[in-house]
């Protein structure tokens, strides 16, 4: 697929993401427990076992068990030792060959003349009592206590498992930084000059709180910094709490919500809590739309209770807790067009700063902060490479210059140059070139055709951005490229640089039709952006006369790209009329670069033997083609074949 790339136009392919500074280490985890408590329960089992049926073990040697009559025969023949005699008629005794034996003496007969032969037998007589003493008793429930012991031991091992135990889930999962507290700096933040004066304010208010006091005026207690991804929320928030020097308690929305109901909450109480008692201090909160959404969004499929709960409990704790305190709260989202009303309002978020895509000057303050490391060759010029770079983020900053970096030391090179950085670029935007993806040689004519019908286009429409490099080498999904870049910034587009856009973005297509006579799959790309740019011309901009001045909203995200959101807001008459409306523009937008390439025929074919000789031409060499001695021609004008 050819694909060209628009750097600072309307629509642009979005370039690489990376994601925001990394939150501290997690903390280490804790060690396993030791290795003797796995022998707890086998140990335990076994004693069990032993009080139960281990009487008979301990014996010392067998007793013989003799009838009464035996036992009194034994007596008067002199064989008798001694005994032990109970109250319940029972015998133990030791014979005078040292043999053990037992016996017992019915209770019924009254048998005095016994006691006679015991003692004229010279029989030492001992006596005992029977009855169960509190000591045996215990010892007898002794292997039921050690089995509830050991049940109640695992019963609290498993809740310690469980988040610390019962009382620990509702605990807060905020990161503490209080004795290495954050060391990063307003001035470590490049750019954002207006964004960083607007929440300076809230470290001014933690440091003097009494200034406030004396002149009736209450510190901010929350701020929701807005604003698309990696352009450095979550860095100045680190910011503000390494200038005020307080406790910072960072959090995301994700870590409130458990499966457990009510949990949100309890953490949400715990951590403002936490926060009150470090006072004065800052709580961060990360992605505040995971519980932060309008509540009552999903009526229709089945509200989620617990999420509406958590955001109960935060609008109460904001609405709360003593503004004399001295407890900031500052949130980050992606997706401010989410958030509950509730949240919004003066005395929750008192401010909504907005954190924008850096412009061209904080991005090349950017990108000398994240090249402060490297060693740069003389002919890097950051503000070359930061015009280069429309529409990056901070962390898209970040994520080139070490992309340029490794290029070097692929090379096997210490110092960066230029070059780096071109390439660099390239991969964020188009991906990695792929040397074994070679063309044919139809098809490399056919890429060269096509990237020359775009760049000769845009050189020859007055209101279109210059060209600054056309290479047919492929790059991920793109065989050919054409990358313009605006001479300054644009924030608002005329209808004439929409239309000299769509007729750019058709250029590759009409000049396949003049030099073939006929397309090829490789428009599909363009075809994709022209007709997204149109769509948003008849149904955003007003710009059809047919349709009118009535812009339809798309429900997009305001700071995530992405697809509609919401269902159509027109009817399906009306949808026709875009739809040829939109149609009617790309018809008018083909004709108009067919015209301009078979008019300077000549400079396309020049222009692309230029692109087959060298592969890469940079945007110099086609504005000397179409500028130089041998074509007076002037932009907007047709010009005399080559």
């Amino acid at each position: 697929m050819i694909s060209r790339v628009r750097v600072g136009g309307v629509h642009h392919s979005a370039p690489a993401k990376s994601g925001p500074p990394h939150d501290p280490p997690p903390k280490p985890v804790p060690p396993p427990p030791p290795a003797w408590r796995r022998w707890l329960l086998p140990v335990g089992l076994l004693i069990t076992l032993v009080l139960l049926f281990g009487r008979g073990l301990f014996v010392a040697a067998p007793s013989t068990s003799l009838s009464y009559t035996d036992f009194v025969t034994r007596v008067t023949a002199g064989q008798v030792r001694a005994v032990t005699l109970d109250d319940k008629g029972g015998v133990d005794g030791t014979l005078t060959d040292g043999k053990k034996f037992t016996s017992r003496i019915p209770t019924v007969l009254d048998n005095p003349t016994l006691v006679g032969q015991l003692q004229a037998k010279r029989v030492q007589v001992k006596a005992k009592q029977t009855g169960s003493s509190l000591l045996s008793v215990l010892f007898s429930f002794l292997p039921l206590l050690l089995l509830l012991g050991f049940f109640v031991w695992t019963g609290r091992q498993a809740q310690r498992q469980l988040a610390g135990g019962i009382g620990g889930i509702g605990r807060s999962k905020a990161k503490i930084n209080d004795v290495e507290r954050p060391t990063t700096r307003l001035a470590d933040v490049a750019g954002y000059e207006g964004a960083k004066q607007e929440i300076g304010e809230v470290v001014d208010f933690l440091r003097h709180p009494d200034r406030y006091a004396r002149a009736g005026a209450v510190g901010p207690r929350g701020v929701l910094m807005v604003g698309p991804p990696g352009t450095g929320k979550t860095l100045l928030a680190r910011a503000i709490a390494g200038e005020a020097d307080v406790p910072f308690l960072s959090i995301t929305g994700s870590a409130f919500v458990e499966m457990f109901v009510g949990v949100g909450a309890a953490r949400v109480r715990d951590l403002f809590a936490e926060a009150r008692r470090r006072a004065p201090s800052i709580v961060f909160i990360d992605e505040i739309d995971a519980i932060g959404g309008r509540r009552g969004a999903g009526r229709l499929v089945g509200a989620n209770d617990e999420r509406e709960q958590t955001l109960n409990q935060m609008l109460a704790e904001m609405d709360g807790f003593d503004t004399g305190s001295g407890v900031v709260v500052l949130a980050a989202t992606n997706r401010p067009e989410t958030l509950d009303p509730a949240l919004l309002r003066p005395g929750r978020f008192d401010r909504q700063v907005t954190i924008p895509l850096p412009n061209q000057g904080e991005r090349a303050a950017i990108l000398a902060v994240h090249a402060r490391g490297i060693q740069l060759a003389a002919d890097v010029d950051l503000t070359v490479v930061a015009r280069g770079t429309p529409g990056f983020s901070g962390a898209d900053l970040a994520n080139l210059v070490n992309e340029a970096a490794i290029n070097a030391v692929r090379a096997d090179r210490e110092i960066v140059t230029a070059a780096d950085f071109d390439t660099a670029r390239d991969r964020l935007l188009l991906g990695r070139r792929d040397a074994s993806n070679a063309l044919l040689p139809d098809e490399r004519h056919s890429v060269a055709v096509h990237e020359s019908g775009h760049a000769l286009v845009a050189a020859l429409s007055e209101h279109a951005d210059p060209v600054a490099k056309v290479t047919i080498l492929p790059a991920g999904m793109a065989l050919g490229v054409t990358e313009q870049l605006p001479e300054a910034e644009r924030h608002l587009y005329s209808e004439v640089y929409l239309l000299d856009s769509l007729t750019v973005r058709l250029g590759g297509r009409a000049a396949e039709l003049v030099v073939f006579g006929h397309g090829s799959t490789g428009a599909t790309n363009d075809l994709a952006g022209a007709t997204a740019l149109a769509t948003r011309m008849v149904r955003e901009f007003g710009l059809s006369a047919a349709v009118g001045p009535v812009s339809y909203s798309t429900g997009e995200a305001q700071f995530l790209d992405g697809e509609d959101i919401i269902g159509r807001p027109y009817s399906e008459q009306t949808q026709q009329l875009v739809d040829s409306e939109v149609a009617r523009l790309l018809r008018d937008a083909e004709h108009r670069a067919v015209d301009l390439l078979t008019t300077h025929r000549g400079l396309l074919d020049r222009l692309t033997a230029e692109l087959l000789d060298h592969e890469t031409i940079d945007g110099s060499v086609v504005q000397r083609l179409v500028r130089g001695p041998a074509s007076n021609v002037r932009v907007g004008e047709p010009a005399p074949l080559g």
